[in-house]
């Protein structure tokens, strides 16, 4: 299947199932509204399935890693050797997001979409488009058809899964300097400053930050990237672990599975599939907003409103993660919960 097929299968919400599902959430033993984005988040889910009473049981994250040519520029506090340690840490299960995947009861999908050396084990799924993307600040992150593989292994990863049993797929990150990528990406779409939308990452101080800023503004600047384009943004400017969660993404939508979008570089998968794709928007849950500088921007270039907001700036899925906690609660209340009639309470309403 082209990207284009998978784009025109993504249907609306089922407006049908999100009436019976909001008519249901107004008549439970509560006052209505009282419980707030988990009402709203239980009639999204409803259009998003075409259920109007939806069961989460299969809670999946995909964490895709990567690494950045632009690390070379000084941008990160961190060198890029971590990104197949923290891999290997993913793999032996002691990193943030197995932790808090097993709190949740979620499995997690480790996938290499461009880590810079090579990673040999069964639990890891090899989507390796090359050895890290070039350095933005001086061209190209990657070719057209590289951004479009990407994209396609994104696809191919989440249709994989959903054999295995997904109803909800959460989206995680690892790759050292790809808050970079993600802000020119941010900065190209929005049209925002490269400052309002640039910060420090997994903590570089103030000399890191402005070299951070040059690389990001060289690179926007050299590679020209059309706002328009989602494909030919990625391509300047992306990561291929940005591509790869596009394309998770745009499959979930595709399949009306929800798409529970983690932090900073999660988001900007977001952007990018959505600017390929409009109608995926609706099938977007934001899980929080990160601490990272240009996050909110992001999210109000999205339209979405995030469920969370702990000061996390992790990255790896784990702000998703915790956000399937609540997209279940949810479907629960609204599924387990009685009605009036049902409990013989009188609705004074």
């Amino acid at each position: 299947m082209t990207l284009q097929d998978l784009i025109s299968k993504i249907q609306p919400l089922d407006e049908a199932a999100m009436q019976t599902a909001r008519a249901r959430q107004d008549d439970l033993t509560k006052p209505r509204g009282s419980l707030g984005q988990l009402e709203s988040l239980s009639v999204q889910i409803a259009g998003i399935t075409g259920q109007a009473r939806q069961k989460i049981e299969h809670k999946v994250v995909i964490t895709m890693a990567g690494d950045h040519g632009v690390v070379a520029e000084g941008v990160s506090a961190y060198p890029s050797e971590v990104t197949p340690q923290m891999v290997m840490n993913f793999v032996s299960g002691g990193a943030a997001i197995n932790v808090l995947a097993r709190h949740v009861g979620a499995r997690v999908v480790i996938v290499d979409m461009g880590v810079a050396s090579e990673i040999e084990h069964p639990a890891v799924v090899n989507k390796k488009i090359a050895l890290g993307t070039n350095n933005i600040a001086q061209g190209p992150a990657m070719s057209h058809q590289q951004a479009i593989q990407s994209i396609e292994a994104g696809i191919s990863v989440v249709e994989a899964e959903i054999e295995k049993g997904l109803d909800i797929v959460a989206t995680g990150d690892m790759g050292i300097g790809n808050t970079s990528p993600s802000a020119a990406i941010a900065a190209a779409i929005t049209g925002r400053s490269v400052q309002e939308i640039t910060g420090r990452g997994a903590g570089i101080d103030d000399a890191g930050l402005q070299r951070k800023i040059n690389a990001i503004q060289k690179a926007l600047e050299v590679n020209r990237p059309n706002p328009k384009d989602g494909l030919d943004v990625l391509a300047k400017v992306g990561g291929f672990e940005i591509g790869g969660l596009t394309g998770a993404i745009l499959a979930a939508a595709a399949r009306r599975k929800p798409v529970v979008v983690d932090g900073f570089i999660s988001t900007a998968a977001a952007m990018i599939a959505v600017s390929l794709a409009p109608a995926a928007r609706p099938y977007l849950i934001a899980a929080h907003r990160s601490q990272e500088l240009g996050h909110q921007i992001m999210l109000e270039w999205l339209d979405l409103q995030p469920l969370l907001d702990l000061d996390m700036r992790l990255g790896e899925g784990t702000g998703a993660a915790l956000a399937l906690s609540l997209a279940e609660a949810a479907c629960k209340i609204l599924d387990e919960m009685a009605t009036f009639s049902e409990a013989g309470v009188s609705d004074k309403e």
